[in-house]
């Protein structure tokens, strides 16, 4: 069980590290990706403003503190 609870930490650590904001933000902007490319559209376009949107929040965040 330990081991299994170690590697479920380290799953945790690698996805969700020091922000779970940014980990969600991620979630969702790669949910909406899909949501526009199941509509038939070319959804290339979704993830760069998602990405350049959550490093300035980020960023952001990290300044205030």
């Amino acid at each position: 069980m330990t081991r299994i609870r170690a590697f479920a930490y380290g799953v945790w650590e690698f996805v969700v590290g020091d922000d779970p904001w940014t980990a969600l933000g991620v979630v969702l902007a790669l949910s909406l990706t899909a949501a526009v490319a199941a509509a038939g559209t070319s959804a290339w376009w979704v993830m760069p403003p998602a990405v350049l949107g959550l490093l300035a929040l980020s960023v952001w965040r990290a300044a205030r503190r």
